[in-house]
């Protein structure tokens, strides 16, 4: 089950920590070769060098995926690098937490710009590869906040990962014609080094309003997307799917009490 992937060329963009580095790691662990690319190149090496001490495949690459001629030269370096791309796996996201109030009109660009706009250029940039290759899977790293959700201060974050579920819909009807599905996953709280500084105590809170009792694991996230880049998921495009424990089922922690949570 799920060996399909084994020696296809795979992108992970914000691969150097969090989800994406989770999503490089279990990729190359069931024999992909994967380019991580990351803003931060040196964060992006250490990623590669841990892939590779695993006995895996992967290569880096310096790439902000707001910026088109980046986007293309990262996606021409993998091609070069594992003779073409077969998946993607857009992941890369910033979520600065400011409220309406304070922000500068440049913080929401900028979000849009690598969220949202950076998923659309990777897409992009993909196409000749997929086409080449007769097929392809893309799958976007989605959140439940913006589609489901909110929370104070991510106006823009929200935004971005709302609209990236209303790209891929039509995006799943014109990447057919290249046999390459496109599915998203939606987050829910899950325990990567961002949460680190955040404390115990408001790290158990976030526990507790969860029915599974735990923050998920960057893995959790990783083998839902290995499962859309499968050649078993095949016949599944334009979908999204919520990882999160039951996280958004409960209409509140009373809710959860009731059933002893």
């Amino acid at each position: 089950m799920l060996t399909s992937i084994a020696g296809r060329a795979c992108i992970v963009t914000g691969g150097a920590a969090g989800i994406g580095k989770g999503i490089a790691r279990v990729f190359a662990a069931h024999g992909a070769r994967v380019m991580v690319a990351d803003r931060n190149g040196d964060d992006a090496g250490a990623t590669v060098e841990a892939i590779r001490a695993a006995g895996g495949t992967a290569e880096a690459a310096a790439c902000d995926v707001s910026d088109w001629d980046q986007v293309r030269a990262m996606v021409e370096a993998t091609a070069r690098t594992f003779g073409g791309v077969d998946i993607l796996c857009a992941n890369a996201g910033i979520y600065p937490q400011t409220k309406m109030v304070d922000m500068d009109p440049a913080e929401w660009d900028r979000v849009l710009a690598v969220n949202l706009k950076g998923t659309f250029l990777c897409v992009k940039a993909c196409l000749p590869w997929f086409e080449a290759a007769g097929r392809g899977r893309v799958v976007v790293t989605s959140s439940i906040t913006g589609p489901v959700t909110g929370f104070p201060g991510w106006t823009h974050y929200g935004a971005s990962k709302a609209g990236q579920l209303g790209f891929l819909r039509t995006a799943a009807m014109e990447l057919a014609r290249y046999n390459t599905t496109i599915n998203a996953v939606q987050p829910g709280n899950i325990a990567t080094e961002g949460l680190s500084d955040l404390g115990d105590d408001y790290l158990a809170t976030m526990a507790a309003s969860i029915p599974l009792k735990r923050l998920g694991a960057v893995e959790d996230i990783a083998n839902t997307a290995l499962f859309f880049a499968s050649d078993e998921a095949g016949y599944i495009t334009g979908q999204a799917l919520v990882v999160d424990g039951g996280q958004i089922l409960p209409e509140s922690l009373e809710a959860l009490q009731e059933i002893g949570g």
